[in-house]
């Protein structure tokens, strides 16, 4: 009997242990539980890199890299700052929230990586290109107009197009570098309704375009969002780029769509795409393909599975987020690649170097409001669950200062502190409603206090709550819960920021002793 029970305890531990390494194994949707939107994604050998949309955000046009589709990491920017003018640099009341740079095309064509972009802030299409798309250095060019959506291709006759546009999709030929327009040439049209197969009028147009050919044949890829549906994936192919094109649906799942098609190299095919999903931004999902009389089937049986048959996710931290003390050894870069300003940065008014292992943000203007403030640091939040925390020194803010921890989006959350009357307080302030209001004020006594923003993104609660403490061990909630609602303006997820500002006089500076990032919060920020 005891033999019996032994064995049968034994079988159950094998195979509860055999479920666990296959679990433990196996890739889940989303990929990316962060804000990546607007993907492109190569392969090059056994090697991915992928571009996404940054914004107003600097440094700009992030490339990640990964060996399994899943595990990502940031390895460079494809600019410091897209362009030097008064909506990108938060001057003369004029920001860039929700533009700046947007969807990307990546190539890597005769040995040089191509990666493209546009921005509405200036009119123009920009053109970068690198040897070393790890490395660097990166060279840039820019033209006129600003081509929406654009699809950077080279065929195989040496010639080089963009593919671009809503709704209505046109065709540019470039030079053979990509440097710039074709002289002589004209924009044609390639497609007059490329939202016909979503077979519903109105809503978002066809736009999104990423080009793709394989076997000969021409494949592009949109997005549609027709008005009362879902957005979906349309994809056009043709025998030659010239057409005829014929469309169809491609995928219409979840509003999972917007995105192309990468293989790996033992030949599955995945599409990669991304959905929508509230305040923790857009998010990166990998649904397979297979191919059926010439064209891609995207999901298994028209869905975007839970898991896929690819390694496991280590977790975002700290390839796509992590935490800094803010020490740096000789040699080492002033910010890593997690971090990105709001806006272009004032670099005279921030430092890695004059307090050793402290980040200074210091004044140098006067301004009326956060999200008009020069040198937010910021890092993506992530989901389901993320905490960002903080040790501010306050010693030496002037009165009208204000710095702290932020949420930011436009209807952001910040806890901080505020120099008033020579004195020292902890505030929440909330701009929930869609203007700041300062939610609860505490007095600070000292000079030192630790800051901590918790959000739930689980199930869309998208929730976060403020917390403080004087000894790093015993922390308190401030103000209210923080709704975290998507909104166009800003066209991004919450980010954790770290931030200060003068109302009054410049000239103070606020000292932070290190960000740190974690992927769960605390039972008191889920009820």
């Amino acid at each position: 009997m005891k033999n019996s029970l032994f064995r049968y305890s034994l079988l159950v531990m094998c195979l509860l242990f055999r479920y666990i390494s296959t679990h433990a194994q196996t890739a889940r949707n989303p990929v990316i539980f962060a804000d990546v939107p607007d993907m492109a994604i190569i392969r090059v050998g056994n090697t991915y890199y992928m571009s996404s949309t940054t914004m107003h955000m600097s440094p700009g046009l992030p490339i990640m890299k990964s060996t399994d589709l899943i595990n990502w990491q940031l390895v460079s920017y494809a600019y410091d700052t897209l362009a030097n003018v008064d909506a990108l640099n938060l001057a003369n009341g004029q920001s860039t929230y929700g533009r700046g740079s947007w969807a990307s095309s990546l190539r890597y064509h005769n040995g040089l990586y191509y990666v493209t972009t546009f921005a509405q802030t200036t009119g123009k299409t920009y053109i970068y290109t690198t040897k070393n798309i790890e490395k660097g250095p990166w060279k840039e060019v820019s033209f006129t107009p600003s081509y929406h959506d654009h699809s950077l291709f080279f065929d195989d006759d040496g010639r080089t197009y963009l593919i671009y546009g809503a709704g209505k999709l046109r065709i540019v030929e470039l030079t053979a570098d990509a440097s710039g327009v074709k002289p002589g040439t004209t924009e044609q049209v390639l497609i007059e309704n490329a939202s016909a197969p979503s077979g519903i009028g109105g809503g978002l147009p066809a736009e999104g375009s990423q080009l793709f050919k394989v076997k000969g044949k021409y494949y592009l890829f949109n997005i549609t969002w027709p008005r009362g549906g879902m957005r979906t994936v349309v994809i056009h192919r043709a025998d030659k780029l010239t057409g005829p094109w014929e469309g169809r649906i491609g995928f219409q799942d979840l509003g999972v769509a917007q995105g192309g098609l990468i293989d790996t190299p033992d030949g599955k095919w995945y599409s990669y795409l991304f959905r929508d999903f509230g305040g923790v931004g857009r998010i990166p999902y990998l649904v397979p393909v297979n191919w059926e009389d010439g064209w891609p089937v995207l999901g298994v049986n028209g869905k975007a599975p839970e898991t896929l048959d690819l390694p496991a996710s280590r977790g975002l931290i700290p390839g796509i987020v992590a935490s800094d003390e803010f020490t740096r050894k000789k040699g080492e870069p002033a910010l890593p690649l997690v971090w990105q300003w709001n806006h272009n940065p004032d670099n005279s008014r921030w430092s890695v170097t004059e307090r050793k292992g402290y980040l200074r943000l210091k004044t140098g203007r006067t301004d009326t409001s956060f999200v008009m403030a020069r040198n937010t640091l910021t890092q993506r939040t992530i989901g389901p669950e993320s905490t960002g925390s903080t040790l501010l020194d306050a010693s030496n803010l002037k009165p009208g200062d204000f710095a702290g921890l932020s949420l930011l989006q436009k209807k952001y959350g910040l806890v901080g502190v505020k120099v008033e009357n020579g004195s020292r307080v902890i505030v929440m302030v909330s701009a929930g409603s869609g203007k700041p209001v300062e939610v609860q004020r505490v007095p600070l006594s000292q000079k030192m206090v630790y800051l901590k923003a918790e959000c739930d993104f689980n199930d869309r609660k998208d929730t976060a709550h403020f917390f403080y403490s004087l000894d790093g061990k015993s922390w308190v909630a401030i103000g209210e819960p923080l709704k975290m609602p998507y909104t166009i303006p800003h066209f991004m997820g919450y980010r954790f920021g770290l931030f200060n500002y003068a109302t009054q006089q410049t000239g103070g500076f606020a000292d932070f002793d290190y960000f740190r990032i974690a992927d769960t919060i605390s039972d008191s920020a889920k009820k």
